[in-house]
């Protein structure tokens, strides 16, 4: 089955890393599920793990009230990012709108509340050595700029293609951003739907808040069924695009899925990279019920 997975992955124009756990079973499926990977916007999901840890152990009031001036927002085409008026939320609604729609300024908001060593001290007390979280979503916006020399987002986008460009970009290299293992992705998510990486209520808001994703075109796009519930988070970076979640049966399976991919192409859209991250995934859950079925 890893070499049909690799083959969708080739076929997309992208290469592709890939591990699906049976969340009951133990049993699993990969595709270089241990080499490390860029996180993107994944990086919302040890930053929720970290709040509802805070918030749980009284370091933090999740209804307290952040405010959102109009002239500190982080770059972003969803959430509170495109409002031009001032925002006055709760950090646990700051939280829910940084995974729903992956709204940068809000984890940003949340961010600064939670601290950055609580979020990496979240990772490393749930076992997850490889995985860390190394700034905001504004220092990553901030970085694509430093290392491209540009001022303009439009303009990163038209020298993307330049020879060595890509290489220069911390961002896109795990070793130098935030980072993890598809691997330790699916532990983490295992932890939320066993209750293990916060008390049972906080695990259940953040199962809550993963399943109202908005984005139907990667994993989700895998598993066109109404009675299936696929609950993730998105990450997309250039040309980096991802997503980590958990698939639900009415059987009762539970698979919890981390898929990462760079393409090759560098144009701002590609549906084939999207539709891959689902086939994928779809492939690699068929493959851990047939093992089900047949034991």
């Amino acid at each position: 089955m890893t070499s049909v997975i690799e083959g969708t992955f080739r076929e997309a124009g992208v290469a592709g890393w890939l591990h699906a756990v049976d969340l009951d079973s133990g049993r699993e499926v990969g595709v270089r599920p241990d080499e490390s990977v860029v996180l993107a916007s994944v990086f919302k999901v040890p930053l929720l793990v970290a709040f509802f840890r805070r918030a749980a152990a009284g370091g933090l009031d999740p209804v307290e009230r952040a405010v959102l001036p109009p002239g500190d927002r982080v770059a972003g085409t969803t959430g509170t990012s495109v409002l031009l008026d001032e925002v006055r939320m709760s950090l646990r609604d700051l939280a829910c709108m940084m995974i729903t729609v992956s709204d940068n300024t809000a984890a940003d908001a949340v961010l600064a509340r939670v601290g950055l060593e609580h979020v990496n001290r979240a990772l490393v007390e749930l076992g997850l050595e490889r995985t860390r979280v190394t700034g905001s979503a504004s220092d990553l916006h901030a970085s694509l700029m430093a290392d491209a020399g540009v001022t303009d987002p439009a303009e990163l986008w038209s020298r993307l293609a330049e020879p060595g460009m890509s290489g220069r970009l911390s961002a896109l290299d795990p070793a130098r951003s935030s980072h993890g293992t598809p691997r330790e992705l699916t532990r983490l998510l295992a932890a939320i739907w066993r209750d293990e990486a916060a008390p049972p209520a906080e695990c259940a808001q953040m199962r809550r808040m993963l399943g109202l994703q908005v984005w139907p075109h990667r994993l989700a796009s895998g598993f066109p069924y109404d009675d299936v519930l696929v609950s993730g988070k998105t990450g997309t970076l250039l040309n980096l695009r991802n997503e980590i979640g958990v698939v639900e049966y009415p059987d009762g399976g539970r698979y919890a899925l981390a898929v990462f991919t760079r393409a090759r192409s560098t144009a701002a859209t590609h549906p084939r990279a999207d539709a891959a991250i689902g086939t994928a995934a779809r492939l690699a859950v068929q493959e851990l019920r047939g093992w089900a079925t047949s034991s």
